[in-house]
């Protein structure tokens, strides 16, 4: 055996666990629940999880007559509409203020990141159900109240469950915190020192140095962001995925098809985050190589 085929087995070694996990865990559930999404699904006692092929009609049956699944996603969009952009704009704000030399500086960065570490599903609802999310003045003062007096039903219910829970938002906030404050000290001081010489202001050198070096880092937490509060054991969805599987009018079929258009909903949003967020010239790279792609696979094809 030559050295360039013990090198590749010592590589397929290394990834040989991840990839039996993958394939054992991941994979095969993954296969398992499209046949369901596509099956009415029976247990039985004698013969177990029995299956009947419907085709789509579990996912025409959830986009056309289930109004608590579509009420429950739109709901999650409105809510994520106004919790990443906050979570994005709080995290930044606590990165640079935590990047300054203050003392205890370190012991300030713990504790934001301290939630990460002790958060679980069973955490906060324990907080939650102890009123341990919210602002006691925004209670106080009647403040959900007035925002449900003003505003139409649709802007008011996501903006009063954001302040309901602005104590979880910070709690939601430790990673991106982390990231920001890893894009802030990979920034040269010599770049502000210019600016300072240059007469910039701190408003001017943000908007002109700061926020355009952090757009990278930014696409990478606002996709962290949607990942971790589309898949947050407090999820409305989620509850109402878990709750269809044992229920007498859906089933592990039914309850399946709604994971994958939640699933296919998610991997828009995210694409929709890249493109709104990502620096132009990273969006145009992406399409100048699909492009490239397409013209690459059309020469193949007359040759």
């Amino acid at each position: 055996m030559n050295h360039k085929k013990r090198q590749i087995l010592y590589g397929y070694g290394f990834i040989g666990i991840w990839l039996i996990g993958f394939i054992l865990l991941t994979l095969i559930p993954l296969i398992r629940s499209i046949t369901f999404s596509l099956s009415d699904v029976s247990i039985t006692g004698n013969e177990g999880i029995v299956t009947y092929p419907v085709g789509f009609d579990n996912f025409i049956n959830i986009l056309t007559t289930d109004v608590t699944f579509i009420d429950n996603i739109l709901m999650f969009l409105s809510e994520m509409i106004l919790y990443v952009p906050v979570i994005l704009i709080l995290s930044m704000m606590i990165a640079i203020m935590l990047n300054q030399k203050i003392k205890f500086r370190a012991l300030f960065r713990g504790i934001f990141f301290l939630p990460v570490i002790i958060v679980s599903g069973p955490v906060i609802n324990e907080l939650l159900n102890q009123g341990a999310g919210s602002v006691p003045l925004i209670e106080q003062y009647g403040m959900l109240e007035t925002i449900g007096e003003i505003l139409p039903s649709f802007l008011a219910q996501p903006l009063q469950s954001l302040l309901s829970e602005m104590i979880m938002v910070l709690w939601f906030s430790g990673v991106q915190i982390v990231l920001f404050l890893a894009g802030l000290q990979k920034m040269s001081a010599e770049v502000y020192e210019a600016a300072q010489i240059d007469g910039a202001s701190p408003w001017e050198t943000f908007w002109k140095i700061t926020l355009p070096s952090l757009r990278n880092i930014m696409v990478v937490a606002a996709i962290y962001t949607v990942v971790m509060l589309s898949t947050f054991s407090n999820n409305t969805v989620l509850g109402l995925i878990r709750q269809m599987m044992f229920a007498s009018n859906g089933g592990y079929g039914y309850a399946s098809a709604m994971s994958w258009l939640y699933f296919i909903l998610i991997g828009i949003l995210l694409m929709i985050v890249v493109l709104i967020i990502a620096p132009k010239e990273n969006v145009k790279r992406i399409k100048g190589g699909k492009k490239h792609a397409t013209q690459h696979s059309k020469n193949k094809k007359l040759l």
